[in-house]
């Protein structure tokens, strides 16, 4: 698989919706995450990310225009011990409680499905990385509707083995703008991860559509210690 431009990727996609990043660092030392929010409706623009522990959650910029919280209020990351998660929605929850009982990432998001919000039927997009002993492993997941129609869930799960410095993998939401919103198809792709996590922040999101975005997270966790550092964005500050 060809290695992407992630700054062009993020460019010319004016809506990818909700985007989760993985890989490693360019000196191969960090396990890098970014995620982003997108939105189309005042409801969907009217978030913040704020931290809460060791993780994040989403939460209204004015609670008074806040409308249905049910799928735009929710803990994108947490951490359970050496691993971080990361999702697009409250399985974040289901995959830390799960994974808290010894279950498998797989077997946590057997009791999801996409999101039930015909006609997009927004997929629900994760990730996990798990350091431990020196080494760094990750993986991801997307649960979507059959093109479409709700009657099917499709599961794909992706594991990354001893990633490659430099490099990392891009997995969102939508495939671009529409009516409904065409879900992603196809494994997430392989892009290039450089620069420091402040230049990887500015990258990211510098090139997001400026209409549309919302919130960036942006996270650098040292592989050998588990020591870390967060950038957060918000365009409603």
């Amino acid at each position: 698989m060809q290695k992407l431009d992630l700054a062009k990727e993020l460019r010319e996609n004016a809506y990818p919706g909700r985007g989760i990043v993985i890989g490693k660092s360019a000196d191969g030392t960090k396990a890098v995450t970014a995620y982003f929010i997108m939105g189309r409706s005042e409801n969907s623009r009217n978030r913040v990310f704020v931290e809460d522990g060791e993780g994040i959650r989403t939460q209204a910029y004015d609670p008074a225009k806040l409308k249905d919280p049910s799928l735009i209020i929710y803990a994108p990351v947490r951490v359970l011990g050496n691993k971080t998660i990361v999702t697009n929605g409250d399985q974040t929850d289901t995959i830390y409680e799960g994974m808290d009982k010894q279950l498998t990432f797989e077997q946590c998001l057997r009791s999801r499905e996409f999101e039930p919000d015909g006609p997009n039927y927004t997929p629900r997009i994760s990730g996990i990385m798990h350091m431990e002993g020196g080494g760094y492993n990750y993986a991801m997941s997307i649960l979507k509707s059959a093109d479409g129609d709700p009657q099917s869930c499709q599961r794909y799960t992706f594991a990354y083995e001893r990633p490659l410095a430099g490099e990392g993998h891009f997995i969102h939401t939508y495939m671009h703008d529409g009516n409904p919103l065409p879900s992603f198809e196809g494994e997430p792709k392989r892009v290039e991860i450089a620069g420091t996590i402040d230049e990887f922040t500015q990258m990211v999101w510098e090139n997001l559509n400026e209409e549309n975005k919302v919130s960036l997270f942006v996270r650098f966790i040292d592989i050998a210690t588990g020591a870390y550092e967060t950038r957060i964005v918000n365009k409603n500050v």
